[in-house]
């Protein structure tokens, strides 16, 4: 027969026994459910939804944040036109509109010029250089540095790889050939060519087609085979120009409200910052596995694949040096930024020239030989 318990002792049981689990439930439960707040971000971005791989890099950062973070700081993502359009993303995040944007910085050269440096610049850095400038060459120092005059933080989140020349309504064979052309080129290489006497044109990525298609403008760069097979530009322009001399690199960056960014608990930082390099070097990958066979579907499918006349490369290299120098004497902080990339730029392709270069180049010959 079991020993009767009294009422007082009972509680007294009950009580010890719901204290131990209060305790165990907050050993289990992660550190940041336990201190943080419940935090919700808005993010727009310059890119819209069917270009999964760039698009997909901000999903990506929601996902990796919000898991990191047993979902106590979500990131709804935003397409071009859902809040506001896709070249407004900076100015809505400058103006608190929305805490976060995916975008590239050189779309933002009317503002200043110096922004430019941080996307890629003409003849400037590959993807492994533009990533190994920004993360320890200086250069994230230099771009938030620049960027808090403008209340922005921002964050390197994706990498396209070397993009193509673009899509041409008819062959450039000289320099006469891009005289008066009006082309969809963002970024200091539409100053370039502006100077060899195109006309460029900054249009966000889903208002390119409708463009080169009602002739509106008469050639187009966008990125590179995924990317453009997706958007859909060789069915309006035959021509495929190589190289994209323009953006050797280039970085996409979530960029964060300055002040929102330093109300976020330390451990919710960490966790952004991880889930953006995640990002970063997702996207490189992606872009690297699947351009092959984007490439090869667009000539099988009638693309023209050409190269930039020599005489184009050159007269390019010259102008934009001679730019580069302009721009440098009016601007101080182009100038730091720009010439910071410059030195870092002819180090890393002392290295190249002597490990890399040699090895790819063998390799595409031993590949044509077979």
């Amino acid at each position: 027969m079991s020993t009767p318990v009294s009422a007082p002792t009972s509680r007294r049981r009950l009580l010890k026994g719901a204290g131990l689990a209060a305790a165990a439930s907050a050993i289990a439960a992660p550190a940041v459910a336990q201190t943080a707040p419940q935090t919700r971000w808005r993010l727009t971005s310059s890119y819209p939804k069917s270009l999964d791989t760039i698009y997909g890099s901000s999903l990506l950062l929601a996902k990796y944040v919000g898991e990191a973070t047993d979902g106590r700081f979500t990131i709804d993502v935003f397409a071009p036109g859902e809040i506001v359009p896709g070249l407004q993303a900076f100015d809505a995040v400058q103006n608190r509109t929305v805490e976060l944007a995916q975008t590239a910085l050189y779309y933002y050269i009317g503002k200043n010029p110096a922004f430019a440096p941080f996307t890629t610049m003409p003849f400037g850095l590959n993807a492994r250089q533009q990533t190994a400038w920004l993360y320890h060459g200086g250069g994230l120092e230099l771009q938030n540095a620049f960027l808090a005059k403008s209340g922005v933080i921002g964050f390197a989140g994706g990498n396209t790889g070397a993009q193509m020349g673009g899509w041409f309504r008819k062959e450039i064979k000289g320099i006469a050939d891009i005289k008066g052309l009006k082309m969809r080129l963002p970024g200091i290489a539409g100053q370039v060519l502006a100077r060899l006497g195109l006309v460029p044109q900054n249009l966000a990525g889903g208002d390119i087609y409708p463009a080169l298609e009602k002739g509106t403008i008469d050639a187009a760069e966008f990125v590179g085979p995924v990317d453009d097979e997706k958007l859909g530009f060789n069915r309006v322009a035959p021509y495929y120009y190589y190289p994209g001399w323009w953006e050797g690199g280039p970085t996409i960056h979530f960029v964060a409200n300055l002040q929102a960014w330093n109300e976020l608990p330390k451990p919710y930082k960490a966790a952004f910052e991880a889930a953006a390099a995640y990002a970063n070097a997702d996207m490189l990958a992606k872009y690297d596995a699947r351009n092959p066979g984007a490439l090869r579907r667009l000539v099988a499918g009638g693309a023209q694949l050409r190269a930039f006349p020599q005489e184009v490369m050159d007269a390019a290299y010259a102008e934009n040096s001679a730019l580069m120098a302009e721009i440098s004497a009016k601007n101080a902080d182009f100038k730091t930024i720009y010439d910071s990339m410059l030195a870092f730029r002819n180090e890393e392709y002392l290295w190249w020239q002597v490990g890399e270069y040699p090895y790819d180049g063998y390799m595409i010959r031993a590949r044509t030989r077979g």
